[in-house]
Parts: C-alpha cells; sequence; structure tokens
C-alpha cells in the first residue's frame, strides 16, 4: 500500500461490569485471558491499589478487541478475582505526575461510559507512525505526539511486556478533552516488534474468529461529509461512496461511516445509542455455518446483515452490534439459516 496507515489496529468495548463482559464474549466463543490492571499508591508510601482501567483482549494474528473498564479511585468496575495486578513502580517525585496521567485516561473513559455503554476507541495500524504524525499535522489535525507505553502480550512462553508507540487524535471542537473526538478515541499504533509478533500467541477461539475486519461508525446525516472529511485527513485517502455510507479501505479492513437513516439498511433492527458512535464491528470466522451453531447453541440471539452475514444485536453484546464475516478464503456459507 505504501501508507502510513495499515488496517486496523483494535477496537476497544468500553464496559460497565468486566466480570459480566468477560462471561458475555466467552459465551460469544471467544478466548479471553484474565485481566490485567495496573496498581499505583495514591500517595508515595502507600500500598499499591488497582487504579485507571482493567483490561482484556481477543487476540488474533494481526489484531484484537480490547475489553476495558475504569477501576479504582471512586470508580464503579469492580476488578475481577482473577485479574492480574502490575505495579507501576516510579519514584515518588515523579507519582503524582503518573497519577494524573492515570486519572486523565480513566476519566476520559468514563465520560464515554456515561453517553453509552460499548465501543468508544478505534485505533488503525502504522507501519510509520511518526510519519503519520507529521502527515497528520500537516492536515491540520491535531494529536498529542508519539508515546511508548507498554502492554501485556500473551505468547506461547507466557506473558510479555510489549512496547507500543501510539498517538491519540485530538477532537476539532471546543470542549472536547485531549485525546478524545466526538466518538471517542481515536489513534494510530506502531506495528510490533517481528519478534513480538512472532512470540504472540495465537489463541484459538471456539467460535473460529481469526481477525478484526471492519469498524462501524454512525454519524447524523447531515455530519455525513464533515465525518467523511475528518476520516480522509485521519487516514490519507478518499473514501468510496454508496448512498449514505461511506467506506475507506484499508488493508484487509474497513472503515464504514454510516448516516442514521440508512444505519437500519445495514444492521436491520439497530439505532445508534447516541451521535456519533461506533455501532459495529465485524470479525472473520473460518466457518460461519459452525459459527452460527455455536452460537445458537449458547443461547444467543442472531439477525441477519442485509449482505446474509449473522450479527449478535447491541442490545444483547453489552451496546455493540457483533457481526460475524466468513473468512474471504473459505467458502461463503452466506443464506445459510439462522
Amino acid at each position: 500500500m505504501g501508507h502510513d496507515v495499515s488496517g486496523l489496529h483494535h477496537v476497544g468495548h468500553v464496559v460497565a461490569d468486566m466480570g459480566q463482559a468477560l462471561e458475555l464474549y466467552r459465551r460469544l466463543g471467544f478466548t479471553l485471558p484474565p485481566p490485567s490492571c495496573p496498581a499505583l499508591p495514591a500517595v508515595a508510601g502507600a500500598p499499591p491499589e488497582p487504579f485507571g482501567a482493567a483490561n482484556t483482549h481477543v487476540y488474533f494474528p494481526r489484531n484484537f478487541i480490547e475489553l476495558v473498564t475504569v477501576v479504582g479511585d471512586g470508580a464503579t468496575g469492580r476488578v475481577p478475582a482473577d485479574a492480574r495486578l502490575i505495579p507501576l513502580r516510579v519514584p515518588d517525585d515523579r507519582l503524582p505526575g503518573l497519577v494524573a496521567a492515570v486519572r486523565g485516561t480513566a476519566a476520559n473513559l468514563a465520560a464515554c461510559l456515561r453517553r453509552f455503554e460499548g465501543v468508544h476507541i478505534l485505533m488503525f495500524d502504522s507501519p510509520d507512525i511518526a510519519g503519520a504524525a507529521v502527515r497528520l499535522s500537516a492536515n491540520g489535525v491535531g494529536h498529542g505526539g508519539v508515546h511508548t507505553v507498554q502492554r501485556p502480550v500473551e505468547t506461547a512462553d507466557g506473558t510479555r511486556m510489549e512496547p507500543v508507540r501510539y498517538l491519540e487524535i485530538d477532537g476539532p471542537e471546543p470542549g472536547v478533552a485531549r485525546g478524545r473526538v466526538p466518538e471517542g478515541r481515536v489513534g494510530l499504533a506502531g506495528d510490533p516488534a517481528p519478534e513480538m509478533a512472532d512470540a504472540q500467541r495465537q489463541m484459538d477461539h471456539p467460535n473460529g474468529a481469526v481477525g478484526l475486519l471492519e469498524c462501524v461508525m454512525c454519524v447524523e446525516d447531515t455530519e455525513l461529509p464533515e465525518a467523511e472529511r475528518r476520516y480522509e485527513r485521519y487516514l490519507g485517502m478518499p473514501a468510496r461512496r454508496d448512498g449514505l455510507v461511506r467506506v475507506f479501505d484499508l488493508e484487509g479492513a474497513k472503515v464504514v461511516l454510516v448516516a442514521a437513516s440508512a444505519l437500519a439498511g445495514l444492521l436491520p433492527g439497530e439505532r445508534a445509542p447516541a451521535l456519533p458512535a461506533f455501532v459495529a464491528y465485524t470479525v472473520a470466522v473460518r466457518d460461519l455455518a459452525a459459527t452460527g451453531r455455536l452460537l445458537r447453541g449458547s443461547g444467543v440471539p442472531l439477525e441477519r446483515t442485509a449482505a446474509g452475514e449473522i450479527f449478535v444485536p447491541a442490545g444483547a453484546a453489552l451496546g455493540v452490534a457483533i457481526v460475524f464475516r466468513q473468512e474471504s478464503r473459505a467458502p461463503s456459507h452466506h443464506g445459510t439459516p439462522l
């Protein structure tokens, strides 16, 4: 592609109750490790306590789905009993700054959750995140610069910490917190080091899921042109137009913008909880018919998309519709009964 955005890195599903979310995702046939949660002392010398956000991941070979909730410091989210606490060790003089930064991230997530429970995070994969930062600035897109964090990654040899370079896009609207746009948190993350990509454990998901393919964002009809312009600047490419739908084609993945009046044409029966909003994501599966059988056997309600794929309605999936699509290199099972 020769471009500084190469695909979807992950989507983030912000939930009120991590235990409930884990139960749901496992019933949907996803395999997830126990959640991780940073631990910090509130003041120097105090014992570390869960703080900020607890998260876990549905891992695929090239990308993942994140489940995240706010914990500690007065948050209502609970830390599951099997959560792995990760103490963050910093010199005493740097502790107040780190506490403030973590509180800022948690406040952003809490604000998202107040809007609705669902997907509020969309991160793109970038093979040249430094170059992407320069391009975004040149195109008038505000961002907080490139940062590096450590995240736990499940490998065949156990959990390892992987450095991840990322940037968050700032919204153009006055009053929107830094690192947020109207629909949530959007940004870019650098490709992992080759050795980490090779080592990452490719979890076997009972539902046959093998990758994150698509994220769908719904906007007011009158806001579709501006949303299209924003994402053209974010991604550095034009969208394909199909009526009130805009599609950005990435490497093996897509971002779809849909006007509110056209949402039911893509996902029958679905309505956005707020606008703008990420309303759905799509995963590829090895055998769509087998996935349908597993979901029906688990008592999961299923609907059909306009294209004949199966999806779990947002009302049954904590605020986001989850679409299952036949992996492209396998024979299609579209049209099989629910």
